[in-house]
């Protein structure tokens, strides 16, 4: 008997889906998992520094003295403990006068950008942000038919007058969107002053802010500067954080969190996502940072990664032209370079993987105009050596490119 083939059928998808396309980065990652190839495309830690044998120790500990609780649902919001050990340490170091009411538990940073997007934006709607800006926020606000507005840079972060000018352009946008610390892609840090005036502005003009923060924790020189959210006087600010930087990322925990009727907002709609987060994760976590000292650990990951960005630098400025221009993050996980303006980067990178090295391009990490001659580094995942060895073969490429 012969099976004839079917045909597939054509659904009829949401319209949203028309614009939601594949991550350059995880398309990148497809082509680096050989390990013949030196990658700086990922914002990958360290796997060497995760607390392996500590986890293992605190995962049969709570196996053993709650093990009916780590296995069963728990609230929405998330675990109290590991909620009020965030809201202390957020009041610490950020200037923030959070309680464990002000914490939503979430899967990574990443999902309290969705569920913002969820929370927040219509189609159509308008969402402020850097330009350029993290490429996982642009597909998670994307998927909301959102538009976005490019809010000019420099070295002290987000331009006010420009914030302003955008604003007055778009009256009635809804979300305004920030890495202040150890900005992705660009290892920007905003300026206090900075600082102060978006969270004056965002209630002049009522407007929310999203402060997303993965990458705080990591800073290798200068000094901690407070959130936006300390300076936020008409609760307009909201603030993201994840362990997937400082622990490990392979659980997915991070957190969301801001005024206590705005945060029941994200539980409403992250009830309707996934009930809550994994109960053990959360109670493995909490159980660490009640027995070991973290500040030990990102003390650990802060001193590899600080060694990895000098390399990197040295190996830029060994193997790179001259006239290119790049950012020395005080923390963080990436360098940006800006090359020759005749470079497309895109084009490069395909030269690079005939080097077995990779990075990502950076136009995308611009929602609306396109800066083809830039690209974004990561330097955390990888020894020094690997490091000097994959920039020289970036070198080596981007001279065979301009060279033909």
């Amino acid at each position: 008997m012969i099976c004839k083939r079917s045909i597939p059928m054509e659904y009829k998808y949401a319209r949203r889906m028309s614009s939601v396309t594949a991550s350059e980065i995880r398309e990148l990652l497809k082509l680096t998992e050989q390990p013949e190839v030196i990658s700086f495309a990922g914002g990958l830690p360290a796997p060497e520094l995760f607390p392996i044998e500590e986890i293992k120790a605190v995962n049969d500990y709570v196996l053993d003295h709650n093990g009916e609780h780590a296995l069963q649902y728990t609230t929405t919001e998330g675990y109290q403990p590991l909620r009020e050990w965030i809201a202390k340490r957020m009041n610490t170091q950020l200037g923030t006068s959070f309680s464990h009411e002000n914490i939503l538990i979430t899967h990574g940073s990443q999902q309290a950008l969705d569920l913002s997007g969820k929370v927040f934006l219509d189609e159509e709607d308008v969402v402020l942000c850097e330009s350029p800006t993290y490429l996982a926020a642009i597909s998670a606000f994307k998927a909301y038919g959102c538009k976005f507005a490019e809010v000019r840079t420099d070295e002290n972060g987000m331009i006010i007058s420009e914030l302003e000018k955008a604003l007055k352009q778009y009256p009635t946008a809804k979300l305004i969107y920030v890495v202040p610390d150890f900005q992705n892609p660009t290892g920007r840090t905003w300026s206090l002053e900075r600082r102060q005036q978006l969270a004056e502005i965002s209630a002049r003009y009522r407007v929310a802010v999203v402060e997303d923060n993965p990458y705080g924790e990591l800073r290798y020189e200068g000094s901690f500067l407070p959130s936006i959210k300390s300076f936020d006087r008409a609760g307009d600010v909201l603030c993201t954080g994840t362990f997937s930087k400082i622990f490990c990322p392979g659980y997915r925990i991070g957190w969301i969190a801001g005024e206590k009727e705005v945060i029941r907002k994200y539980v409403l709609v992250k009830q309707g996502v996934d009930l809550q987060c994994n109960t053990i994760a959360q109670m493995v976590i909490s159980a660490y940072l009640e027995q070991y000292d973290i500040d030990v650990h990102i003390d650990k990951i802060r001193e590899v990664y600080r060694k990895r960005r000098d390399t990197a630098i040295e190996a830029i400025r060994q193997s790179f032209p001259s006239n290119i221009s790049f950012i020395k993050p005080e923390g963080g996980l990436f360098l940006w370079i800006e090359l020759d303006e005749k470079i497309d980067t895109v084009k490069l990178l395909e030269k690079c993987l005939e080097h077995n090295v990779a990075f990502v391009p950076g136009n995308s990490f611009f929602p609306n105009t396109k800066k083809r001659n830039t690209l974004r580094l990561n330097f955390s995942n990888m020894p020094e050596e690997k490091i000097s060895d994959g920039i020289m073969r970036i070198g080596r490429a981007l001279k065979e490119f301009t060279e033909k």
